[in-house]
């Protein structure tokens, strides 16, 4: 008919509708889809159901970045492996870009095609000023059909692939790095279009409030969409020296001082549970004779670790360690488990460092925190385990209610009072979350937090002080061969753990340490998730003492003692006898203190 003539020619407006994603949170959003599938099953599909998980927009974008900014960098040290595929050059614009949409866009990486090479750098005789505007060197051509150019610095990182731990000589024109008709990869920065490259390795980041577990920001991996694992939660892999702080808060538990001194020498163990005899090593290959505990865990000493475990003996050790939620069945039953090498994933890390950040209590990390029906009605409701400090237990019979509860120390020494307004302000005070169990001393829980305050001041960690923090304290891990590279970290506020390897266990090259390969990637996190943020010291609980000590061997200093130092003890543990004017390194150590 007319009139179906007549709307034929209108342009065509309908579009597909579907909901915007304000937040990128691929991984965490499957979490919460594969909950709500085992609580309603299929009605999640169809009954409008609006389900609120408990991650921070600003937490999970800087996850995003630094994950994303971690493992480029990661690739920029380690060379150009080439273009992922090679288009024919002479295709006509629109066949090249049908092919470059068919290609997947992973993270902010664009794929694109070169089209045009002038093959050419910056000459090095160039001033600083002739080089302002630095000339073209290459034409790309993206899916949107946008042609954009890159410069000589765009390109210049792109030193040939060789391994992880070599590469070839920096390039010396554009044909080195780029061809016509090679499809590859460039990311948009504040300095233009720059080359770069899919990582092969992968990264993982979970951040947690410490005093409940609601999960702030998880990345499981480089991109969703080009792996569904999630590393975060189904990745097993050993932490290496990020696992010692659970071994040396155990010694603390058991009798262990900060100054506790213990020998960092060459030893044989023959171990039952070994195959063969085991000749362990620090990484530098030196040994520093009789150590502090507190200097042994900050420079992550391996032989101290060692001699310290077996010291406290390795099955009560682990029935220890199994309070922090470790499986014991991953947990090796040797002296090897000092060294970390136990198999754990970053959410286990991140809510074991939790005990940390919250003062010794237990939390069960959770990302789902309400569902509701279409009506707004609430079907379920998180009550996550909680710290409250300075809460007490007030028995049902005592306040008239069903079930123990919280109640604050402001009014619980009014418990017993049974007048009327007394009771209407224990109701008004009540918290009705149940109260995370404490597994770790106070004490114990403070002496470990302030030694890993020195991981960052003066340990492996120093690269963290750039974030201006002083209540800040973790633990770097790098496994064997550099397989692992991890970095756990806290503040009173908010714990994260992140790890850098490769799926499928291989080096991750020369020099990888957690210092170098994840360590930046939880300092760009935390930069962005405590801006504006105020410091959360730790305060001493009742019963630590600061003394001066003799650094060498542990003991009071004596009195004048120039190169005292400050320690922090429980007051039943301060040494009782003071060290020897011009102390060598074994005057007043004696036998038994050299574990």
């Amino acid at each position: 008919t007319a009139d179906y003539l007549e709307l034929k020619k209108l342009p065509m407006t309908a579009s597909y509708h579907g909901a915007d994603i304000e937040l990128s949170a691929p991984y965490m959003a499957e979490m919460v889809r594969s909950d709500l599938l085992q609580r309603y099953g299929e009605r999640i599909y169809t009954d409008g159901f609006k389900a609120y998980a408990t991650v921070r927009s600003v937490d999970q974008q800087a996850a995003n970045q630094a994950i994303e900014q971690g493992l480029m960098a990661y690739e920029l040290r380690h060379g150009y492996r080439g273009a992922e595929q090679q288009f024919d050059p002479l295709l006509p614009q629109s066949e090249l870009i049908d092919k470059l949409r068919q290609v997947p866009r992973y993270g902010s990486l664009e794929p694109a095609v070169v089209v045009g090479i002038v093959d050419q750098k910056p000459s090095a005789a160039q001033s600083e000023a002739q080089q302002t505007v630095a000339p073209v060197v290459a034409t790309l051509l993206l899916r949107s059909g946008e042609l954009v150019e890159i410069n000589w610095d765009a390109i210049s990182w792109a030193r040939p692939f060789i391994s992880v731990s070599q590469r070839g000589a920096p390039p010396a024109a554009v044909a080195d790095v780029l061809a016509l008709g090679d499809q590859v990869r460039l990311l948009q920065t504040d300095a233009g279009w720059q080359l770069r490259q899919l990582p092969q390795v992968q990264s993982a980041i979970v951040a947690l409030a410490p005093k409940n577990g609601a999960v702030r920001a998880l990345v499981g991996g480089f991109s969703f969409q080009q792996s569904k694992f999630n590393r975060v939660i189904q990745g097993t892999r050993q932490p290496g020296s990020n696992f010692k702080p659970f071994i040396y808060t155990t010694a603390l538990a058991s009798g262990f001082t900060p100054a506790s001194i213990i020998n960092d020498a060459p030893v044989v163990f023959e171990d039952k549970n070994l195959e063969s005899s085991w000749r362990p090593e620090n990484y530098s290959k030196k040994f520093y004779g009789p150590t502090r505990f507190r200097e042994a865990l900050y420079r992550s000493r391996n032989l101290v670790s060692i001699r310290i475990l077996r010291s406290m003996g390795v099955e009560p050790t682990l029935e220890y360690l199994s309070r922090f939620g470790f499986d014991p069945a991953r947990m090796p039953n040797n002296l090897s488990l000092a060294l970390g090498s136990a198999d754990v994933t970053p959410m286990e890390l991140a809510t074991g460092y939790a005990v940390f950040a919250n003062g010794g209590y237990k939390i069960e990390p959770y990302w789902l925190e309400r569902v509701e029906d279409r009506r707004g009605e609430v079907l379920f409701q998180a009550s996550p385990v909680t710290v409250c400090d300075g809460c007490v237990y007030v028995a049902q019979q005592e306040v008239g209610l069903e079930a123990p509860v919280l109640v604050s120390n402001a009014v619980s020494s009014s418990v017993a009072d049974t007048d009327k307004e007394v009771a209407d302000e224990l109701q008004a005070t009540i918290t009705h979350l149940p109260l995370a169990p404490r597994i770790v001393d106070a004490q114990s829980a403070y002496l470990i937090t302030n030694i890993m305050q020195d991981v960052i001041k003066r340990g492996t960690g120093t690269k963290a002080k750039k974030l201006g923090r002083n209540d800040l304290a973790g633990k770097t891990g790098t496994t064997n061969d550099l397989k692992d590279a991890w970095f756990s970290g806290f503040n009173s506020g908010l714990v994260a753990s992140v790890w850098v390897g490769f799926d499928q266990p291989q080096t991750l090259g020369r020099s990888e340490f957690g210092s170098v390969a994840a360590l930046p990637i939880w300092i760009d996190y935390m930069a962005k998730a405590l801006e504006g943020a105020p410091e959360q010291s730790m305060v001493p609980p009742e019963g630590i003492v600061s003394v001066r000590i003799d650094p060498i061997t542990g003991l009071l200093a004596y009195p004048g003692q120039k190169d005292a130092i400050f320690e922090m003890f429980r007051e039943q543990d301060v040494p009782r006898s003071a060290a020897v004017k011009k102390a060598t390194s074994t005057d007043s150590v004696t036998s038994e203190e050299l574990f």
